[in-house]
């Protein structure tokens, strides 16, 4: 017995002494190889975007889209604004959430006049909602599903980067570009499940940009203070992207096909918005100086677009459902199905990630399944 004893002993502490090992060799970031492939994607895209997608149409054509509810955020300016414009003209009921409620109205009474003559008025509201705050996301929420109303499709389209600012931090206390570009978006997408679920089948849509190919996700260190990486705009911002494609990629898995919600992160591409006024001046020269190679927010507005439309959409992501494919659905900006970054594919961080999120946000760890058995879920935010 004592042999025994000193035995499992030993394989113990074996297995500690493993543990540690591997706790020791855990990755820190990109490998250089990958930061270069993630780089060269870059440049390639910004070269060839507007080549990859000449076979596309812009504006893009749009199915009917009289039975839809869809929600954009961020829809007062670039991208968003063609997004919730088009959707409105297709026959969508848009909901604008957005934090400059009187930009939106001033906004919808321009369109409303423009449209004046080609058809029905367009069906657009406008709800206030503010991503740096997790408490505004959650009042959006609660107040949007106390419609009792469907909701068929979530674009998560707002987004910041503040190129060359120093680092800032939420009222939450989340590092600004993590919050905005992914802790908000996932709260927003996993409270409004209960309206998610009445309008099954339905799309959350995740607007992402190929910078995500050159972050690197620490989930010991979201908000980049532990002095591990120097923090810069461009860290804050690649990180906040992956995060949110790797939190996509375990929402999808964890979706049951008979829920009927395809999760999809989508690529603008590279794309002239108001972004650029955050960039250096000499960067905003280079802006101007190669129009031909930037699209327009028309052009980087297709691809959500298809995404929120398209009736293959759903197909694909429940072929990758099936084959258990890695990482969620991904469009490209010429809205054709791509891989994800290396690092994307990563199982194991995607499920870290899943898990700080669901804690940095206040929601249980099980409240996907719980949402998904129509039980009410708690969030520390909001009322």
């Amino acid at each position: 017995m004592a042999r025994t004893s000193s035995s499992s002993g030993e394989v113990e502490g074996e297995k500690e002494e493993q543990k540690q090992q591997l706790h020791k060799e855990k990755k820190k970031a990109l490998g250089w190889i990958e930061w270069l492939r993630g780089w060269l994607n870059l440049i390639y895209e910004i070269l060839f975007q507007r080549i990859i997608a000449s076979h596309l149409q812009n504006p893009l054509p749009l199915p009917p889209a009289n039975d839809l509810s869809c929600i954009v955020t961020g829809s007062t300016s670039g991208i968003g604004r063609e997004i919730a414009r088009q959707l409105a003209e297709a026959g969508a009921h848009v909901v604008m959430a957005v934090r400059n409620t009187k930009a939106a109205h001033e906004l919808i009474q321009k369109w409303q006049s423009e449209w004046s003559g080609m058809g029905l008025p367009l069906n657009i509201e406008v709800m206030e909602l503010d991503l740096l705050s997790l408490d505004s996301v959650a009042r959006f929420a609660e107040a949007w599903n106390a419609r009792m109303g469907p909701l068929h499709v979530l674009i998560n389209n707002a987004g910041i980067f503040s190129i060359g600012e120093p680092q800032s931090f939420s009222k939450d206390g989340y590092e600004a570009h993590m919050q905005v570009n992914h802790l908000a978006p996932a709260l927003l997408s996993i409270l409004l499940f209960p309206s998610l679920i009445r309008g099954s089948p339905c799309r959350i849509i995740n607007l992402n940009s190929i910078m995500h190919y050159v972050g690197f996700v620490d989930v010991e260190d979201m908000n980049v203070v532990s002095g591990k990486r120097k923090y810069t705009s461009l860290v804050g911002y690649s990180s906040s992207k992956l995060a949110q494609v790797m939190f996509s990629s375990v929402l999808h898995k964890r979706l049951p096909a008979e829920a009927g919600i395809s999760v999809l992160c989508v690529s603008p591409g590279i794309v002239q918005t108001n972004v650029a006024r955050d960039l250096p001046k000499i960067v905003q020269a280079a802006y101007r100086l190669i129009p031909y190679f930037i699209f327009n927010a028309q052009e980087g507005s297709r691809s959500a677009l298809f995404a929120a439309t398209d009736p293959q959409v759903p197909e694909y992501c429940e072929l990758l459902k099936a084959d258990e494919w890695p990482v969620c659905a991904f469009l490209s900006h010429d809205c054709r199905p791509t891989n994800p970054s290396e690092e994307a594919h990563n199982i194991e961080t995607s499920y870290q990630v899943w898990e700080k999120t669901l804690e940095m946000i206040g929601l249980p760890s099980d409240a996907l399944e719980r949402l998904l058995q129509g039980e009410e879920v708690r969030c520390r935010y909001g009322v």
